[in-house]
């Protein structure tokens, strides 16, 4: 079975903001995820006043705080896993939307 691997973005607007309940829930999404062979990696990420961005296009590294955009919503965290087809990738999507209860958004990598 050949099997593509897709991005699946959790999108929040404030940090921090995961209930215990929650918490859980992504657990038990995660172990499905283990169990059923769709698992690549995932993580949760810190708040976006946390983040550096370094530009060295034009030959001398740029560093700056913050993130790249002001937005009303970031990327909170992420799930990086295998499936067979985009609609395997968007029924797991839906299921991680529910268990972290935030947006998910899916793309395939190239």
């Amino acid at each position: 079975m050949i099997t593509m691997q897709y991005l699946l973005s959790v999108l929040d607007v404030d940090a921090g903001t995961a209930t215990p309940d929650e918490m859980a829930a992504i657990d038990t999404f995660n172990e499905r995820l283990r169990s059923a062979g769709h698992w690549v990696f995932a993580g949760g990420l810190a708040a976006p006043d946390t983040a550096t961005v370094v530009d060295n296009r034009d030959g001398a590294a740029l560093v700056t705080d913050g993130p790249y955009l002001e937005s009303k919503e970031y990327l909170a965290g992420f799930w990086i896993i295998r499936a067979a087809d985009l609609d395997v990738a968007l029924a797991l999507a839906s299921d991680g939307s529910r268990a972290c209860n935030r947006r998910v958004e899916v793309r395939p990598f190239r």
